[in-house]
């Protein structure tokens, strides 16, 4: 297996010997290099690569306004190595798979774990509220958060002296906002790879296994399959087996339980794996 350190932009990939798939692994918004993931993949005989795409140097600095294009050449450099090319991306990241998916056809696997079926926008302390993504220097429409709605939670959360859960902030938003969310929509049915969607159905951050399935259903009107692994006990991260479960913070809830997050990571890596080095039908 041999690892490699990526420097424009900062990343991984991670190659084992004999492996036909590539996949962009890409974090939430965290931002961070996905290294634990990649390797688990590669353990998998999956290829896979995770850059950092905020935060960096000549890159935005915040999960705000990020242009689609900056995964352009980590993208094109896995199709050509690879006969088969994948994304995977949790929570914001996932936004980025889904988005991708509709913008390159060469793309031939898309997987989102704890996803969005919209565009929210950028995790910014700038006002007015911006768009997460970019387009050819052009900001995607988007549905704004509910402000008073998170402030509430907020105040809540610290009265009961508990990291505040927005997954009703979500909500409200996409109710408080429903004229922006058709325009906001990612167009999921013009993937023209399979897509796999994870999400947990105590997830605290946001409704991730409702968005998964208003995925689901726009690409069933389209005549398109997707497939959904959930587990009713399961929160925001999901603990793919060989992975360390992400730190809990006192800034966000994530709902779940650890013992419940890693029984839905069981239930998603055999699909994960299907997916991305190709389902074999009967």
């Amino acid at each position: 297996m041999r690892e490699t350190t990526l420097t424009d932009p900062e990343g991984i990939l991670v190659e084992p010997e004999g492996a036909t798939t590539g996949v962009l692994v890409l974090s939430g918004s965290s931002g961070r290099i996905e290294t634990d993931r990649c390797r688990m993949l590669a353990s998998h005989g999956v290829a896979a690569a995770s850059i950092r795409y905020f935060g960096g140097a000549g890159q935005a600095a915040q999960a705000c306004e990020v242009p689609v294009e900056v995964f352009d050449d980590t993208l094109a450099d896995l199709h050509a190595r690879y006969e088969r090319l994948g994304v995977l991306g949790t929570s914001w990241g996932a936004q980025a798979a889904l988005l991708l998916g509709t913008l390159h056809a060469e793309i031939d696997a898309v997987v989102g774990i704890s996803p969005s079926h919209v565009v929210w926008a950028g995790l910014s302390v700038d006002r007015p509220q911006r768009s997460s993504w970019t387009v050819r220097g052009e900001a995607m429409p988007f549905v704004p958060f509910d402000q008073e709605s998170i402030a509430e939670a907020v105040e809540g959360a610290s009265e009961q002296g508990e990291p505040p859960s927005f997954c009703e902030s979500y909500v409200s938003a996409l109710e408080k906002y429903a004229d922006r969310v058709p325009a906001a929509t990612i167009a999921a049915e013009r993937i023209a790879g399979e897509v796999l969607l994870v999400a947990g159905g105590d997830d605290a951050l946001w409704p991730s296994a409702l968005m998964a399935e208003l995925v689901r259903r726009r690409r069933a009107v389209a005549g398109e399959e997707t497939t959904i692994v959930s587990h009713a006990g399961a929160g925001h991260r999901v603990v793919l087996p060989g992975e360390t479960p992400v730190a809990a913070t006192a800034h966000r809830a994530w709902g779940g339980s650890e013992e419940a997050d890693r029984e839905l990571g069981v239930l998603a890596l055999p699909e994960v794996l299907a997916v991305l080095r190709g389902r074999v039908t009967e």
